[in-house]
């Protein structure tokens, strides 16, 4: 199953049993820095099989990325607007992935996370599942003053936005409503047997200048904004990573606590993934 900003896929609620309505999860969060693309998306599928084996619990990858475009299954590649000599110069990375989605940038300044969650036996509901991540970024954005939401039935602009002109107050559009809006938050996720990867990424500082190598998202009647541009005092993204946590057991009904530094160390030799779906592109144009 594989679902984005280019739309989600209708699904059955398969589970709504009385017996789970008190079941609350635990995550473990791990903070792993600035990282590459492609050796997290690495550490995601090696996670996602051990989930499914049962050899890890609930998982929470927290990071940062270097500058990267990624295209997710229904990517239009007319999307990535800035020529290989320029992304060469601005050392992006690109890279073909299995979520859900079109075209993302990534780059410091911006909070990722992947969580690694079996969404069995009370949370098999895709649409309540990015729901939930959106509610994650709303939470966090609003301890920063900033008002945020998602636009209800618009199946393009999925993800969490806010209105340029209101940063204190929050309504999704009326269909055929102009507003000027902007998108605070992405999400894109795959999940494999009812486990959970990719995630959404929250542009907290963010060089938007980035963003001017694509079309975010393949939408072009709105932008891209930050916290930091709408003019709330960030802390570092590691610090609103910390925040992060609170918010997840709300929006989860979890307990979500940091793994110690030779939990987080494990992870990185966990055994080899059967499967390798990102690739790389590096070809001139």
């Amino acid at each position: 199953m594989h679902f984005g900003s280019a739309g989600l896929q209708g699904v059955e609620n398969l589970i709504g049993l009385g017996e789970y309505c008190n079941y609350m999860r635990s995550i473990k969060a791990h903070w792993l820095g600035r990282v590459r693309y492609h050796a997290a998306h690495d550490l995601q599928e090696r996670l996602v099989e051990a989930r499914q084996r049962g050899d890890v619990g609930d998982t929470l990858l927290l990071l940062e990325h270097e500058p990267v475009i990624t295209l997710g299954r229904g990517a239009d590649g007319s999307n990535i607007v800035a020529p290989f000599a320029m992304r060469t110069q601005l050392g992006i990375d690109v890279f073909e992935t299995g979520r859900g989605g079109d075209v993302t940038y990534h780059a410091p300044g911006q909070l990722v996370a992947y969580p690694i969650l079996d969404l069995a036996p009370d949370r098999c509901d895709v649409r309540r599942y990015v729901n939930d991540l959106s509610q994650v970024m709303i939470h966090l954005s609003q301890g920063f003053g900033v008002s945020s939401g998602t636009i209800p039935g618009d199946k393009q602009k999925i993800g969490v936005w806010v209105d340029l002109e209101d940063k204190k107050s929050w309504r999704a559009p009326h269909e055929g409503e102009w507003r000027q809006i902007a998108k605070l938050g992405a999400i894109g996720v795959r999940l494999s047997r009812w486990v959970t990867m990719h995630g959404f990424a929250l542009n907290v500082s963010t060089d938007l200048r980035g963003f001017q190598t694509i079309v975010p998202c393949g939408i072009r009647d709105a932008g891209v904004t930050s916290l930091q541009a709408l003019g709330a005092c960030v802390p570092t993204v590691k610090e609103v990573a910390e925040r992060s946590l609170g918010a997840f057991d709300v929006a989860f009904d979890a307990k979500t606590e940091w793994a110690v530094t030779n939990e987080t160390d494990a992870l990185w030799h966990l055994p080899a993934a059967e499967s390798q779906v990102a690739r790389a592109i590096a070809r001139s144009e």
